[in-house]
């Protein structure tokens, strides 16, 4: 495997797609209910007020209807009843990698786990399933007070940094699928950056789906304390079922004055899984969120970062690439709301449709009327590879009063013939000829991603490509 094949992008059809059998010291069963609950709840040792939490939520949950855009109907897929919603093997997270169970490392060591963390990571963590199953970062940053754990120990090891944000950036009923999460969440990272603390090293979870029929649903929460900065990449990879697959997370962000935090996602989920994730951020004074996305495969998913700008010039950014084949639809886009004077968001987004795939840019500005010299920049340009392909872009931009500053631009076009042949004549296939094509179009933000994930969102998007011509 090449060296950037080994990085958290290696979510390549044929390195992603396998999964080794298993034996669950854990498992909750099939079907939802308070019964279920209890048996996540007695499993994690949980203290009284988690469980409670989970219950209300599970109400939450069973009142709420799904979403009713178009993109929305294939939900009705989704058989709740048929998911299991906790599956363990009983491990707690090690420090160690030689202390991980061998059949769960046999799985991250042919993702490139380890490799990643000895050459460019501060920390990494590995989610097998609903836990951890390794947990790790520099000694270094452990010595400045930087925490870097799964979720549940967060819960049970800094419950009074935890507690104060966890379900206030994203409310348990925010939608349907933030309170089916906080109903069953299981894994996820918990960060606290002190003050101050700069880390110049991205931290990484790897999120693994290895079971059938099964529902992922990490919760992860990020603190960034006055002047402090922080990167955390995360991968997802899932083999192809048969049998539908619901990965439905939930991710707060907190940037606390002067804080910056820039969140990574490459994804390649396979073409079974429902991708439902609520992510959000609040940026207090002069702070700064910065979502990078790129989502590739999954049968749906529907994900729109977002950035509460609380604090006085405050700053959002959302900077996505989707890429929809056959059978999928990227159903994503931002939310911005400006919250205070002198505030700033920025989105760009680019979507590609291949076959008869749908891609969909759902995008929300919100500038209210009190405020003051707020400024927004949207971009939404789509490139269509086939004439089946479909794309939609619905922008919503509310902006009260005439203090402001906001520009919004949509394009939409395809891949030209003449272009194509163009390159034939220069002895590249129609392949490679498409595959160049669809890079020239997402490079400028590609360059926005580390450049060992730039390399392999390339690698990604021409194995994508390779079924496209014809």
């Amino acid at each position: 495997m090449s060296e950037a094949a080994t990085l958290e992008a290696v979510t390549i059809d044929s390195e992603g797609d396998f999964s080794y059998p298993e034996e669950y010291a854990h498992d909750a069963g099939v079907g939802l209910s308070e019964e279920t609950i209890d048996y996540i709840s007695n499993v994690k040792g949980e203290a009284d007020w988690i469980r409670e939490f989970r219950k209300k939520a599970l109400k939450t949950f069973e009142s709420k209807p799904n979403p009713t855009h178009w993109a929305s109907k294939d939900l009705d897929n989704i058989k709740f009843e048929n998911i299991r919603y906790y599956l363990s093997k009983g491990q707690k997270p090690t420090r160690s990698w030689d202390e991980v169970p061998d059949d769960v490392k046999q799985t991250f060591e042919r993702l490139g786990i380890p490799e990643k963390e000895r050459k460019f990571l501060a920390g990494v963590e590995a989610q097998f399933d609903s836990e951890a199953a390794y947990s790790n970062i520099k000694v270094e940053l452990e010595k400045d007070g930087v925490i870097f754990v799964n979720s549940t120990e967060g819960l049970r090891e800094h419950p009074e940094l935890f507690r104060k944000w966890f379900g206030k950036v994203i409310p348990t009923g925010d939608n349907k699928y933030s309170a089916l999460n906080s109903a069953v969440f299981s894994g996820g990272s918990f960060i606290y950056v002190p003050p101050g603390v700069k880390v110049t090293h991205p931290l990484q979870a790897y999120f693994r789906i290895n079971a059938e029929n099964f529902g992922q649903f990490e919760r992860t929460l990020i603190i960034v304390d006055e002047g402090a900065e922080v990167t955390y990449m995360e991968g997802c990879t899932a083999p192809k079922f048969e049998t539908a697959t619901l990965h439905s997370a939930v991710v707060e962000l907190v940037a606390m004055d002067n804080a910056k935090i820039q969140y990574i996602t490459v994804q390649n989920w396979s073409n079974n899984v429902f991708n439902l994730v609520t992510k959000r951020g609040i940026a207090h004074e002069n702070a700064e969120i910065r979502w990078i996305d790129c989502n590739i495969g999954s049968r749906l998913t529907m994900k729109y970062p977002g950035v509460i700008m609380k604090g006085r010039k405050a700053r959002g950014e959302v900077i996505s690439i989707a890429l929809a084949n056959d059978g999928q639809h990227q159903d994503t886009g931002a939310k911005m709301v400006h919250a205070a004077d002198e505030t700033t968001s920025n989105v760009v987004s680019k979507s590609i449709s291949v076959g008869q795939g749908r891609s969909t840019y759902r995008g929300l500005v919100h500038i209210p009327k009190h405020l003051k010299g707020c400024k927004n920049n949207t971009e939404c340009d789509a490139l269509l590879i086939n004439s089946n392909s479909r794309t939609d872009t619905y922008p919503a931009i509310s902006v009260r009063g005439n203090q402001h500053a906001t520009q919004h631009e949509a394009s939409v076009s395809q891949v030209s013939e003449d272009q194509i042949f163009y390159m034939q004549q220069r002895g590249l296939s129609e392949a490679e000829a498409m595959s160049l094509s669809v890079n020239g179009f997402v490079n400028d933000l590609v360059r926005e991603f580390p450049m060992e994930y730039s390399v392999e969102l390339k690698r990604l998007i021409d194995l994508e490509m390779e079924g496209s011509v014809g």
